[in-house]
């Protein structure tokens, strides 16, 4: 049974929401990111850059007390609004042939804790602390947990209803992608909606496993501290934007490695050769076009890996996923990378276009050898999520990406 709630968002004025809504900020780069900062006074990139006022980096804790200040500043002028009634708010994002529609809510950590939010990613604890502490400091969270849901023919019908309102935004980005938001505030949809989703067994994290543990750490550290504390209180929620499965796009992430760990291009080939078909392929860029089959770029050549089958087992849904394949096959056995998230040998890098950057990047020299993978699906991700188990690193890029800024949770 899982439970969400609408909730009273802070969201930018109707005629400002352009120019507030920003990318995550390491999307940036460093010219673009000053530029804006310096032509644009409504950007939330000034709430989380606070030092660009003061003309200085600022970090830590007194970081985190500026971005509260700053916040409080959009919301003195206006810049920033907050609805009076707690509403469900429908996002509709999209460029070209992409489209995908959800909706903003607030999701229950007790759901999290419970594992009826689902989670397929280890988070490193370190990071967790330490977002923790910087909501506790800033007291909102802009940036919702993207949370997938089976396909729902009822939640379907309700949304599609909604689209045909009026939206409260809409408008384009200047990346070409198109913003549509709408509130829905009225009571009987949002007791169906929340009716809806309480029969579901399970919702599933598809992106944001470190903003749902630092809430959830948050949490835990704030109930201890209330003696008072009811488990209505806002803390006792984080915001998440619940979208169907259908509606998100899953890319891969290829893998570049820096050497050979010592062998010659001739020897790797027959390390390979143990649990690989290998074919070299004589046409322009090759990537793979199914499970447990890749792609490789060494020497100025691609080749072909198909997996032995004979040779390697699956015992469970980890050991099924090509990441974990390629991991225990070739980067940890033969190339000696062990800890794949720390390792400065390897790098990754996704998208369509991926594979010509890979190649790019290996016929320069920074790399020697890289792999292309196929996407992973979500039924792969669902049966990770089922079973407990963690995903490798970089396993899955996954859109929509969303805008910081567009609907703000106070905790």
């Amino acid at each position: 049974m899982a439970l969400i709630k609408p909730f009273k968002a802070i969201r930018p004025a109707k005629d400002k929401a352009p120019f507030v809504v920003s990318r995550s900020y390491e999307k940036y780069a460093k010219k673009e990111l000053r530029s804006i900062l310096e032509y644009n006074p409504f950007s939330f990139l000034h709430i989380i850059n606070p030092g660009f006022k003061f003309h200085k980096t600022i970090s830590g804790k007194e970081r985190f007390k500026l971005v509260h200040n700053r916040y409080m500043e959009f919301l003195e002028e206006d810049i920033f609004e907050k609805d009076k009634e707690a509403s469900f708010y429908l996002y509709q994002t999209g460029k070209g042939d992409f489209q995908s529609l959800g909706f903003f809510c607030t999701c229950s950590l007790q759901d999290y804790a419970e594992d009826i939010i689902k989670k397929h990613e280890d988070t490193i604890q370190r990071r967790e602390k330490l977002f923790a502490d910087y909501l506790h400091t800033v007291g909102f969270n802009a940036e919702p947990v993207l949370i997938t849901y089976k396909d729902n023919p009822r939640i379907d019908q309700v949304l599609q209803s909604e689209l045909e309102k009026t939206p409260e935004y809409d408008f384009t980005t200047t990346d070409k992608i198109r913003h549509r938001l709408w509130k829905i505030s009225d009571e009987e949809t949002l007791k169906e909606l929340m009716q809806t989703f309480k029969e579901m067994d399970a919702l599933y994290i598809a992106d944001g496993h470190h903003r749902s543990a630092s809430s959830h750490l948050l949490a835990k550290r704030r109930t201890k501290e209330n003696k008072f504390h009811t488990g209505s209180e806002a803390y006792n929620y984080f915001m998440a934007y619940l979208i169907p499965e259908s509606q998100i796009k899953i890319y891969e992430f290829n893998r570049v490695v820096r050497d050979l760990n010592g062998y010659s291009i001739e020897e790797f080939l027959i390390k390979l050769d143990e649990f690989f078909r290998i074919e070299k392929k004589e046409d322009g860029l090759y990537k793979p076009t199914k499970k447990h089959h890749f792609s490789m770029y060494l020497g100025g050549e691609f080749y072909s890996l198909y997996l032995r089958n004979t040779k390697y087992t699956f015992t469970d849904a980890l050991s099924k996923l090509d990441t974990q394949i390629l991991f225990k096959t070739i980067l940890e056995p033969i190339l000696g990378i062990h800890d794949l998230r720390n390792d400065k040998r390897i790098s990754y890098g996704y998208g369509k276009h991926n594979i010509i950057k890979m190649k790019d990047s290996i016929d320069k020299g920074d790399f020697k050898v890289g792999f292309s993978l196929v996407p992973i699906t979500m039924d792969e991700i669902k049966a990770i999520a089922d079973a407990g188990l963690v995903m490798p690193p970089k396993s899955t890029y996954i859109e929509p990406k969303l805008r910081s800024g567009m609907a703000i949770y106070e905790l």
